[in-house]
């Protein structure tokens, strides 16, 4: 198996990069530039302040900031002393920010004042009774009662918090004997079975839950994607996908901190703005969600802008000729999620499948177990049968937080992901749908993909979305959104005849609703469509008699 040489934690692993590509710029933001040996440095002085602040191994610290400098130094601060990160999702409103500030239990925050407009400190003063009351730190008050330290990067407006970069250099000060040599001990004790993160997954049908990865884990796996991906040195990978999410740090980040690589950011991503920055930066690799580059490409200033540095990538409208495929669907997909540190399967995506594995996600990733098992009884089912994919291996959570490990994992260690598909007898994998999202109707079961990529061929349908609505005798029925093409028509009677055509009858939909925005459908904040939300709406159009 391709895993670096060198032992994966993250203090060695900052110190090898730091030796090998020192000079080399590592994230670039704006009129930011910051190379290896700087944010080893950076991130030195505020892990010697965190620790001078009582922070150690195993403490649980918040970090609720942007893509950027600022984000990684932090990052590294927290982990390369041992200490627990847990990356908040900068979109949080107050409902949300107290949850998992509750949730997690998290002892020290490090924050930035305001962001875009989010304001971060006023909603944290509106969302934990008490906090406006403390008038020093260590905070002691009942709705966070693990709540110790809130630290701020940008003008303090609240009296209860403090100025992280000015007080940690404070409190450093104030203990000379937590120096260079001592920073060096500490590191030499974090291994690469203790926890380095708490991921969030995004929560679209339930309360997220909170994944737990250790060093090695997280190390080892963006070291082995990087052996499909062949990211080099010299590369300036752009992606506008969140470090908070798993995707972002492990397949963005990580990914370029193990070739040495430039990380290529922005405060958020605006399609005019957006291709200037990756001209002027020349990127050499994008990644990111399909919709980003449609927004690029039917921008006035697409056809202006120089992009011909870009060399690979996911995003597929921006890249130049000879590198963007004719036939996206013949490149290899992944599949992937928090639990599992990013990909579970996956192929090189910059070359072409032959038509046989057309939609495929891949293969597993080396030392990745899988298997597929019956949804209601755990049957494992044989190659081409479609069941509920269980994943096995080094990259799997050590645990869910707040959840016993019979609750996560069964007897033989397996997790089960809630995704169904299959495996074909050479090894590669077709996803369908989430198990819970597979509809049953009268008896036969219907995967909602399928019936949303054959009304995605009309061409006045922009998307089509597909989820299963009660019925007391059928058990579901279909029923199906659909965001009609800018200009075009589409009414349910010329869907229906159409997919009468292609599809056998029960997963012909019964009920549609017509929109010409997807603004108008419930969307979660990792750009997917909220399925829970969506059936919830559906279902109450359905008993109005209204689709």
């Amino acid at each position: 198996m391709p895993f670096p040489d060198f032992t994966p934690s993250l203090p060695v692993f900052l110190k090898t990069m730091t030796e090998r590509r020192g000079d080399a710029e590592m994230i670039v933001l704006g009129d930011q530039r910051v190379t290896y040996k700087q944010a080893n440095e950076r991130s030195a002085e505020i892990a010697k302040g965190l620790l001078a602040a009582g922070v150690t191994k195993g403490s649980r610290v918040a970090l609720l900031m942007p893509n950027g400098p600022d984000w990684i130094v932090n990052w590294l601060a927290i982990t390369r002393i041992g200490a627990l990160c847990i990356p908040f999702n900068t979109f949080y409103q107050k409902r949300e920010l107290y949850w998992v500030m509750r949730h997690s239990d998290c002892q020290v925050l490090l924050t930035l004042d305001k962001f875009l407009k989010h304001s971060y400190l006023q909603r944290l003063e509106d969302c934990a009774p008490g906090l406006k009351e403390q008038t020093k730190q260590p905070f002691h008050f009942p709705s966070l009662p693990f709540l110790r330290n809130v630290y701020v990067w940008g003008e303090v407006t609240h009296p209860w918090a403090q100025n992280g970069p000015e007080a940690l250099k404070a409190l450093a000060a104030e203990h000379p004997d937590i120096d260079d040599a001592y920073l060096a001990e500490v590191e030499k004790d974090v291994t690469p079975a203790d926890p380095m993160i708490m991921i969030y997954s995004s929560g679209s049908t339930a309360d997220p839950k909170a994944a737990i990865h250790s060093h090695g884990a997280v190390i080892r796996h963006s070291f082995n994607l990087n052996a499909e991906r062949k990211v080099f040195p010299e590369d300036r990978l752009y992606s506008p996908m969140p470090f908070f999410w798993v995707g972002g740090f492990v397949f963005g980040l990580l990914s370029a901190m193990h070739a040495g690589a430039c990380m290529l950011c922005e405060d958020h991503f605006d399609p005019g703005t957006t291709l200037a920055f990756l001209e002027k930066e020349k990127a050499t690799i994008v990644a990111g969600w399909a919709h980003y580059g449609k927004a690029m490409t039917d921008h006035e200033d697409f056809a202006k802008r120089d992009l011909s540095s870009l060399r690979a990538g996911n995003i597929w409208d921006i890249l130049p000729d000879g590198v963007r495929p004719d036939d996206p669907e013949l490149r290899s997909n992944s599949l992937g999620m928090t639990e599992t540190c990013g990909p579970h399967t996956f192929k090189n995506m910059d070359s072409d499948m032959p038509e046989s594995l057309r939609g495929s996600f891949g293969k597993s990733v080396d030392q990745v177990q899988h298997k597929i098992v019956h949804p209601d009884t755990g049957e494992t089912l044989a190659a081409g049968e479609l069941g509920e994919i269980c994943v096995r291996g080094y990259n799997v959570t050590q645990g869910l937080y707040k959840l016993e490990r019979e609750d996560v994992f069964d007897a033989d260690g397996w997790y089960h992901t809630g995704d169904g598909g299959y495996f074909t007898e050479g090894g590669y994998l077709y996803f369908k749908a989430r198990i819970r999202e597979l509809i049953k109707t009268a008896g036969a079961s219907v995967t909602p993909r399928e019936v949303e990529l054959v009304l995605e061929t009309l061409d006045s349908v922009k998307a089509a979305f597909v989820v299963g609505v009660p019925d007391p005798e059928r058990g579901q029925n279909v029923a199906v959104a659909i965001v009609r093409e800018e200009g075009k028509s589409v009414d349910a009677d010329s869907a229906r005849k159409f997919l009468r055509g292609e599809l056998s009858a029960y997963k012909v939909p019964k009920h549609y609703f017509f929109v010409d925005s997807q603004d108008d459908l419930p969307f979660t904040d990792t750009a997917k469509i909220d399925k829970k939300k969506l059936t919830a709406i559906m279902a109450d159009k359905v008993k109005a008699g209204e689709v």
